[in-house]
């Protein structure tokens, strides 16, 4: 009998790559065995887990295997893995999360310890196998895969130079698409307009009035579509051989012909719709918003996708300019005297349009969900467009979303442009995917936070507590990238017979089943299997220590608060925060009894203070001065990013450039600021350059433009090439703002910094560095409050 070492796994990710070969980090490396010592270790058990990420060129991983994988017999259904037991004579594996004995089928006859299948090998815990045929599209029997399909949803109530920005970028957006790519239009504003770009004689246009909502079937009638999409309804004929993967139906052509064309045959008419597309003619009154039906528009959209295209991988990518303020989905009135709705008004439910508004995009959420579809939002506005009411439709289809300012604004323009994008620069588009879970037999799954929504697949590995999307084994994500993640929260719950000693298997194993459909079109399954190890968290809190990730669990628990905030009226999250960082200090920590000057923490746990108190200030638990729409954005980026990108939401990066020495990391400190010195701080969202006095000061007098002073050119240019860089890797594309000390732009920088010195210290500030004029404590105080507690307590 042969099996991989599972000792090995954890120690297996690669230095340069924080989520190694499986893009999955795990909070605890090493779990308790007992529900009650998993309580005391206060961070819950939980794994991140990038399902679509494109492994590292440097990990050893096999190409995507072309057959089928071996399933454990149910009701496990487990797939083979490197962890499972083999025995080469009799042809048999042991399946390691529940023990049952399995035949290897007829074509796997050869095996032997010297000719090993790739799903067998140690280093290979994760595989990608390619479903229906040897992967050459349209060769050997196997069907050619579908089209891409966008439908773009165009805002027209805005001003003239901002729809000649959207015009640009359309433009470049088709030109950037496969030939092969099906390509629709809508168009709305006071009302909807869906183009026919199959009737080339004309402009052919379908209106819709965004008054009142109006059903699928409604839609699907006027269109001339009614039937479509359902038995009976005359299909595109099947390729040879080409089954139904997925739940992926062959789309209908009375549709697909009319409003969804290759971008080779409608690039011309698609052209010369944008060259004539204007603002909305309506009459806009004095002392009102100008009328603006976003969710008829998107009615309309999901219709026709579901007529055309059931089951088959599509986005709807809108592009809002404002927000809704007539038929479904409004959220302020046309009426410019009643303000969009602020948090203040959803706290004391004076948002007379909110739940409404969020019930109507639940059930647009569950249309687009079981017809395989996803909803991208690119909102660009001053004002609020309604993503806080949105946010559960884009969110459960997997979406991506971008805010910006203006169509205009490098944050939309480049962000738009990178959907569409080949080669290094693609995001790596996939569609129609599902995620299964399988566990040992004392795991449960509790839920996931992320861009998925819940099959209603019940199953013994379902925990009696719910966290997100739970009561499932199986969920579904119309949408995922290379950068999707999913967030998943787990129970133990150990039976009698694995609590009696010698019954106890000293490994735990978690796997990760992913169907999805690739962008190159072939439907592919992705097996990551995991493996840690047990311990006795009541008499081996090392092993516990030593398998902390503090990274991860900072990412956790900002995830977890946050949706607590959503779903619970009155949760206090710097309440819930400062207890939990008590309790874990109190459990993990060294220290004496009435001297708080001995608290001292395992490096394992060292960051962890750091991280919460900068969670505390973060913007996902103080939402004063941001809007719904700004608190929706940036925690649906934050659930959806991995971790080492939602580790710099919540504690942004610093780098110092000077003459003094090589660019280098700086604490996240006022005290940091310096005259003579320029810092690079990535906030995620904003990536600030900022220039102290001094610097600033010799810039203005052009000594960067002299040639002997040609060290300081390189100076000013060094930030500005590593912003660059963190700028091209990142979507969406951050905003990017240089400023100086003592200038209006440089509170991006200030508002993020530990208020080391204050008004109130501004005597003991070094000269040429800067006070921050807040009344917020600093670190160093948190931290002392926090052993003082700790001595107290003990």
């Amino acid at each position: 009998m042969s099996a991989a070492d599972p000792s090995a796994a954890p120690a297996a990710a690669a230095v340069a790559d924080p989520d190694g070969p499986d893009a999955v980090r795990l909070t605890w490396n090493t779990w308790p065995r007992s529900k009650v010592e998993a309580s005391r270790c206060v961070v819950p058990l939980a794994a991140t887990i990038s399902p679509a990420r494109v492994p590292d060129p440097s990990a050893a991983s096999p190409p995507p295997l072309p057959y089928p994988p071996l399933r454990c017999k149910p009701p496990c259904s487990a797939l083979l893995n490197p962890f499972a037991r083999v025995d080469f004579a009799a042809k048999i594996w042991i399946c390691p999360l529940c023990f049952s004995r399995n035949h290897f089928p007829p074509h796997y006859a050869a095996i032997s310890e010297s000719n090993v299948p790739a799903e067998l090998f140690p280093q290979c815990s994760t595989v990608e196998y390619i479903v229906g045929g040897a992967g050459v599209p349209g060769v050997g029997g196997a069907p050619a895969p579908p089209p891409p399909v966008f439908l773009f949803v165009i805002d027209t109530c805005v001003i003239e130079e901002e729809l000649e920005y959207v015009k640009m970028a359309m433009r470049k957006a088709v030109a950037l698409l496969p030939e092969h790519a099906l390509v629709g239009l809508v168009t709305f504003g006071t009302q909807v307009h869906l183009h026919e770009l199959g009737f080339s004689d004309l402009s052919k246009i379908y209106v819709f009035r965004g008054t009142k909502e109006i059903s699928k079937d409604q839609i699907l009638d006027q269109l001339g579509l009614a039937g479509a999409g359902r038995p009976g309804f005359p299909k595109m004929p099947q390729q040879p051989g080409g089954p139904q993967v997925n739940g992926m139906h062959p789309p209908s052509t009375a549709g697909v012909n009319r409003f969804l064309l290759p971008v080779s045959e409608c690039e011309c008419a698609l052209s010369t719709l944008l060259d004539e597309l204007q603002p909305d003619q309506w009459p806009v009154e004095a002392g009102n918003r100008a009328i603006r039906c976003t969710g008829v528009a998107l009615s309309v959209a999901a219709g026709l996708l579901g007529a055309c295209m059931p089951g088959t991988g599509a986005r709807i990518i809108a592009l809002l300019g404002g927000p809704c303020t007539e038929g479904p989905g409004m959220i302020v009135s046309k009426d410019l005297s009643e303000p969009v709705r602020s948090h203040k008004d959803l706290d004391k439910d004076a948002a007379p349009h909110f739940q409404k508004a969020i019930k109507f995009y639940d059930g647009l959420a569950k249309q687009l969900v079981s017809q395989g579809h996803v909803l991208d939002v690119f909102a660009s506005a001053l004002d609020q467009v309604g993503l806080a009411e949105m946010k559960v439709a884009i969110e459960r289809t997997g979406g991506l979303v971008v805010l910006s300012e203006s169509f205009g604004h490098s944050v939309f323009k480049d962000s738009f442009k990178r959907i569409f994008e080949g080669g290094e620069q693609s995001l790596g588009l996939s569609f129609n995917g599902t995620i299964e879970i399988n566990c040992s037999k004392d795991i449960k799954v509790q839920g996931i936070i992320g861009p998925c929504t819940s099959l209603e697949k019940k199953g013994a590995v379902c925990a009696d507590t719910v966290v997100g999307q739970g009561n499932t084994a199986a969920w579904k994500m119309c949408g995922l990238d290379r950068n999707t993640s999913l967030t998943v929260f787990f129970d133990v719950s150990p039976s009698e017979r694995s609590s009696q000693p010698g019954h106890q298997n000293p490994h735990l194993y978690i796997q990760f089943v992913t169907s999805y459909q690739h962008p190159e079109g072939q439907m592919r399954i992705r097996v990551t299997t995991i493996c840690r190890k047990w311990v006795d968290g009541s008499t081996n809190t090392e092993e516990l220590v030593e398998g902390f990730d503090q990274e991860t669990a900072a990412v956790v628990l900002a995830r977890y608060i946050s949706l607590k905030m959503e779903m619970e009226e009155e949760f206090d999250a710097t309440r819930w925060l400062d207890r939990s960082l008590i309790r874990l200090c109190s459990r993990f920590g060294d220290y004496r009894k009435d001297d708080p000057s001995s608290f001292s923490l395992h490096s394992n746990f060292s960051l962890f203070p750091q991280f919460m108190f900068n969670l505390r200030r973060s913007q996902f638990v103080q939402v004063f001065n941001n809007s719904p729409d700004e608190t929706a954005y940036f925690r649906m980026l934050l659930n959806r990013e991995s971790i080492t990108n939602s580790v710099a939401m919540i504690q942004p990066s610093l780098i110092s450039f000077s003459f003094d020495s090589p660019p280098s990391p700086v604490f996240l400190d006022v005290a940091s600021i310096a005259a003579d010195r320029i810092l690079l701080l990535d906030a995620y969202f904003s990536v600030v350059i900022f220039h102290g006095m001094t610097i600033a000061q010799w810039r203005n007098m052009g000594y960067q433009n002299q040639p002997e002073h040609e060290q300081f050119a390189q100076l000013l240019q060094a930030p500005h090439e590593d912003a660059q860089m963190i700028i091209e890797g990142r979507f969406p594309v951050p905003r990017l703002v240089v400023c100086d000390q003592h200038g209006s732009q440089a509170r991006f920088l200030l508002a993020k910094l530990n208020p080391s010195a204050t008004y109130n210290s501004a005597h003991d500030v070094a000269p040429g560095s800067d006070i921050i004029f807040t009344d917020d404590v600093s670190f160093q105080v948190f931290c002392e409050h926090l052993q003082r507690l700790l001595a107290v307590q003990s």
